[in-house]
């Protein structure tokens, strides 16, 4: 653990999809120390829910159904703390908490529950124990889900077509989405349903743990439902308020505004501090906790991105983040109010087809067996070779692999084109194949990125994250593509990371005379200087990625017809 002699300490928390993890950092942006809980693989979460082992999740691939039990995320908290406190964490130096969680996941409080929370008590045994009785639905619906096609088409007719619903929400209706799956819930579970008085994201369902009281949703894990008005009221005393979309709720369930209470902007400070229970950790009364928000805006916060910039995560999935000044939204991609600055926006785009399609091109003719670290890391530098040794621009060899079905855009299919334009079924070499399929991925982001409103100019820096960004091969690619400085950030745990800042950003506003004043920019600055140039644009990339974008951009076309 490292020393911070003297200075607050600022505890992220992050419960995503198979992990639940925490982060702490002292108020010099330093690491202090860190702990996690796998959902699927620790010993006592597995005897109690072998359903869920090894993944975190239980899933039914006939109905595409895939839930968590909410009790298991509430277990892990206990197992979480005990962690830091077994590593030597003073959590008595903890002025300020934040929290993130997986995007869109909901959680069922049963009526009564409130009280439930309110009674919690370190001499009464664990926060499950407490709480076995707190839910109506026992298992929480996650972003994994893709059960919902029914309520998703049910939603955009019911408030007049996908795009008035991309327009007013931010994006069209998607399976994952949590106000279809509440629609789900409410119409196929309808007991369970009037029986529930609150319904949590898991990131606000965090804060509820954390406070003994309901807590609200923030704006920007709130505009990943279908049911956010992701549009400032323009209201005299509040300005940037955000509020539900009438007609999305009145689909979606019955009494659901009270259901889901007010949303707040992600930065505020909750009027509770941290429930009595937490005190057999060592936590002050004193400290304060700061809404949370969702892993995607929460890894925003971490990757410290500005308007100008945009954020690569290269991980089992791609994403990219974006800083939009105003809000452009589409029938692609998802456009949410913005974390740390609710006068912008984050644009958000996720591909399936990331590092799993990467390792099967690299695999190609490869005998498929389980591979030691050695022998992985052998198959990853003749990768590296393959693009080391083509020239940028492939010779004008164009490929698209969407080998699992992609999000952005919805198809599935595997395209290549040589330089005259014709398709063919092979490229000539192994090469020519690597570099096509990171040189497509990386387009595929620059495009999607533009239409959202993310332009590239001076000043524009690329913020590369998450395993692929280790491979100083395809981040040259990425410069060139993009024609601007790539840059990388060595945080192995953006949202937990996130979510800390977000803790100090929060502390620091209610700190203050007139919190409008401090920007979270001012509060984490230091922040900034912990990236690195990891590689520069060839001279030659700029003139030749203007004709290769367009190519990509027309196969793009053709390949979204294939699952029509």
């Amino acid at each position: 653990m490292a020393e911070s002699e003297n200075l607050d300490h600022f505890l992220g928390l992050d419960f995503s999809t198979q992990r639940a993890k925490a982060i702490i950092v002292d108020s010099n942006m330093k690491f202090v120390c860190n702990a996690y809980v796998s959902f699927g693989e620790e010993p006592s979460l597995v005897k109690k829910y072998p359903q869920c082992s090894p993944n975190g999740y239980d899933e039914d691939e006939s109905t595409g159904t895939v839930t968590s039990p909410t009790l298991l995320w509430v277990e892990s908290m206990d197992i979480l703390l005990s962690r830091l406190v077994a590593q030597g964490a003073d959590l008595g130096r903890v002025v300020a908490i934040s929290a993130s969680g997986q995007q869109h996941g909901s959680v069922y409080w049963k009526t009564g529950a409130e009280r439930l929370l309110s009674e919690m008590d370190a001499k009464n045994g664990l926060l499950h124990e407490q709480l076995k009785d707190a839910f109506a639905v026992q298992d929480s619906p996650i972003w994994k889900d893709t059960s919902t096609g029914e309520q998703c088409r049910g939603l955009e007719t019911h408030v007049g077509g996908a795009a008035k619903l991309a327009e007013v929400t931010g994006s069209r209706a998607y399976h994952r989405f949590t106000g279809n799956q509440i629609a789900k819930v409410s119409q196929q579970l309808p007991e369970q349903y009037q029986q529930c008085e609150r319904i949590s994201l898991v990131s606000s369902f965090v804060c509820c743990l954390l406070t003994g009281a309901y807590a609200p949703i923030d704006y920007s894990d709130g505009s990943g439902m279908n049911l956010l008005d992701i549009r400032p009221t323009g209201h005299p005393k509040q300005p940037d308020e955000r509020v539900w979309m009438k007609e999305a709720l009145d689909y979606a369930g019955s009494d659901l505004a009270e259901k889901l209470g007010t949303p707040v902007p992600s930065f505020t400070t909750l009027p509770n501090t941290i429930a009595p229970y937490f005190s057999r950790y060592g936590f002050n009364p004193s400290c304060r906790i700061v809404a949370a928000t969702g892993d995607n805006p929460s890894s925003l916060a971490a990757l410290y991105i500005k308007e100008g910039d945009v954020g690569i995560s290269l991980g089992s999935s791609d994403t990219v983040f974006v800083w939009l000044p105003e809000a452009k939204p589409g029938m692609f991609g998802h456009v949410f109010v913005n974390p740390v600055d609710t006068d912008a926006y984050m644009g958000l785009l996720c591909y399936s087809n990331g590092d799993m399609t990467r390792k099967k091109i690299r695999d190609k003719s490869a005998e498929l067996r389980p591979l030691s670290a050695t022998e992985e890391e052998e198959r990853w530098h003749e990768f590296t070779q393959c693009l080391n040794n083509t020239p940028t621009g492939n010779r004008g060899n164009i490929g698209i692999y969407f080998l699992e079905e992609e999000i952005v855009p919805h198809a599935k299919c595997t395209m290549r084109r040589d330089a005259a334009d014709v398709d063919v079924p092979e490229f000539p070499d192994r090469a020519t194949e690597v570099r096509a399929l990171i040189e497509g991925q990386i387009m595929a982001k620059r495009l999607h990125s533009e239409r959202l409103g993310y332009q590239c100019g001076p000043g524009t820096r690329v913020l590369a994250t998450g395993g692929g960004s280790k491979n100083q091969a395809i981040l040259q690619v990425m410069a060139d593509v993009f024609n601007t400085d790539v840059y990388t950030f060595s945080i192995s745990e953006s949202a937990a990371q996130g979510a800390a800042y977000r803790a100090m950003h929060g502390y620091a506003r209610s700190q203050a005379p007139n919190p409008s004043t401090v920007s979270f920019q001012q509060v984490i600055q230091e922040a900034s200087d912990t990236f690195q140039r990891a590689a520069s644009p060839s001279p030659e990339a700029a003139d030749l990625y203007v004709d290769l974008m367009k190519r990509y951009a027309a196969m793009e076309e053709v390949a979204a017809s294939s699952l029509d």
